[in-house]
């Protein structure tokens, strides 16, 4: 179906805005118009869209659910619409989003996402940092990165930080494919093998260790110490050696059989991925819609 051609820009940045807020009032009062102004632009949408894109509950307006699949193609027009008019403007700089990337978002999720951002919006210019968990929290503290995609950072760690979950992904513990001792209880392989762990640093390390200490391996010393795709993988393919990792990113290995999982038989050793972003500051064009595609992006782990 065709958008119909009386629909406004004003009546999707109106629309937008009742769907964040869920409430008339308070939208009005933002964009200092009267109430009765503005349910006529929702009226007007509804009756254009031939559909009804609220419910009210509780003296909310909550999104029906053609409402909520309407609102996200919204986010991403507008979002799209307004990073072309900043590219317009020249020496603006508004057109670059700068995002930290963990490992185990890097290698999956969000090379799509970044391909699929470059389809809507090719004007936005994604600047992409990786590194350690706690190097990249220090980069989205000081405002040299916006956003920062991967696990989610510990409680002592998020002030005036916001986190938006994704999926829950577990820490697997993997060897190359044909590994002699594969069939071991993991105890027992733990103790016979060469074992790489994840740095101190990485947020998954704390699990990590907790499992270990489960099996009475507490004192165990890793033989190296890395959450890097190439030099992991390198290291087991060359060795006995098992690694302990995120799934995400070693999960093509996996699917072509180059690495295999050990069972751990343990629920603990998964964490929330998701999206963390600074609660305060001046908004970077682009970046809600490239948040939106990231969750398009996560559905297939939910």
């Amino acid at each position: 179906m065709i958008m119909h051609p009386g629909v406004k820009l004003r009546h999707l940045r109106a629309f937008a805005a009742i769907a964040d807020e869920g409430s008339l009032s308070a939208v009005a009062r933002a964009q200092g118009i009267t109430q009765p102004a503005l349910s006529r632009t929702l009226a007007e949408l509804e009756d254009l869209i031939g559909l009804p894109l609220f419910s009210r509950e509780n003296r909310r307006l909550v999104l029906t659910q053609q409402g909520a699949v309407f609102r996200r193609h919204v986010h991403r027009a507008l979002q799209a619409l307004d990073a072309g008019a900043a590219a317009l403007r020249p020496g603006n700089s508004a057109g670059v989003i700068r995002v930290g990337i963990l490992p185990t978002a890097a290698t999956r999720l969000f090379p799509l996402v970044a391909l699929r951002l470059r389809e809507i919006a090719p004007e936005l210019l994604l600047k992409i940092e990786t590194g350690p968990h706690t190097y990249l929290v220090r980069l989205l503290r000081d405002g040299q990165i916006d956003l920062m995609v991967g696990r989610m950072p510990d409680a002592g760690e998020m002030a005036g930080l916001a986190f938006q979950h994704l999926y829950e992904e577990e820490v697997v513990l993997v060897a190359r494919a044909g590994h002699p001792l594969a069939d071991l209880s993991p105890r027992d392989l733990l103790r016979q093998v060469p074992v790489v762990l994840p740095p101190e640093t990485a947020i998954i390390r704390r699990p990590v260790n907790e499992y270990l200490a489960a099996l009475n391996l507490i004192g165990l010393r890793p033989a190296f110490e890395t959450a890097a795709l190439a030099i992991g993988r390198g290291i087991l393919a060359a060795s006995d050696a098992v690694w302990f990792i995120s799934r995400g990113v070693i999960g093509a290995e996996l699917d072509r059989g180059d690495l295999v999982e050990i069972p751990t038989g343990v629920r603990f050793l998964s964490g929330a991925v998701g999206l963390t972003y600074r609660q305060s500051g001046a908004p970077v064009p682009g970046l809600d819609l490239l948040m939106q595609l990231a969750q398009d992006g996560a559905a297939p782990h939910g």
